[in-house]
């Protein structure tokens, strides 16, 4: 029976831990590999690493650190970051990532998931639609690159589009929320879990548990990831690496 995921999702710049709010500066929070470490402690079901930087300025997935963090790795791991061809990805999956997950590429050149799947399969490639709503209206576009440029893709029927092309998942996430802890975007998760078959996982926003199970009741199964929810404590945002207790995850589960 399938059930929820539960997914941290670590953003990495400069081979150090950062977060943003709202795909800003991001602060940093650490190392990568403790981070890692402790979630295998907390047996985490699947564990999301993107390298923000890697395709904005350019630069090839930095395979030495993939690789030490899929030797940590002790759960399923996708990894994004400066993927633009399909020989890339089979490069990282054979450092022992399950996934890779494309954002610039997919929106530059869809083609290249059907070259992915075709090789690696559908299972191991993700797509990731970081969305806005327009400044005027209620409709949404794509964005790449940090938030910095505009595809003028609509998500929805770009979502359709990744489907054709053989994506094994889409991971939304809405720049407006990213950082905010104030809940997911709802309106344009549910668009696009209407439109598709394949699985999704929400991204940006979820400052609770609460927020996560709002989600999961109103959207059904689906992955619930977050980044600052797993790395923040408090009020005052310290910084802790944390994951929901047991209890938590069988609510979460049940939904």
């Amino acid at each position: 029976m399938l059930r929820p995921r539960i997914i941290p999702c670590l953003l990495v710049r400069n081979k150090g831990l950062v977060k943003t709010v709202r795909f800003g500066d991001g602060k940093y929070v650490g190392d990568p590999i403790n981070a890692v470490r402790i979630f295998n402690e907390k047996k985490v079901d699947e564990l999301i690493v993107l390298d923000i930087d890697a395709t904005q300025d350019g630069l090839d997935p930095d395979y030495e650190m993939i690789k030490t963090l899929a030797a940590e790795c002790r759960m399923p791991f996708c990894y994004g970051g400066g993927i633009k061809n399909a020989d890339q990805a089979k490069k990282i999956i054979g450092l022992g990532v399950e996934k890779v997950a494309l954002s610039a590429a997919a929106v530059e050149q869809p083609q290249i998931i059907t070259e992915i799947a075709s090789e690696l399969g559908s299972q191991s490639v993700i797509a990731v639609l970081d969305v806005r709503k327009k400044r005027l209206g209620r409709s949404y576009e794509v964005w790449t690159c940090n938030g910095k440029n505009n595809s003028g893709k609509c998500p929805v029927e770009f979502a359709k589009l990744l489907e054709q092309f053989g994506v094994g998942e889409i991971v939304v996430n809405s720049i407006s929320n990213d950082g905010v802890m104030e809940g997911y975007n709802l309106a344009i998760l549910r668009q696009i879990r209407d439109a598709v078959s394949v699985p999704l996982t929400a991204l940006g926003g979820a400052g609770s548990i609460a927020d996560m199970q709002a989600m999961l009741a109103e959207l059904g199964v689906m992955g619930a990831a977050a980044g600052s929810l797993f790395v923040f404590k408090g009020a005052y945002k310290a910084v802790l690496i944390n994951y929901p207790s047991e209890a938590e995850r069988k609510m979460l589960y049940a939904v």
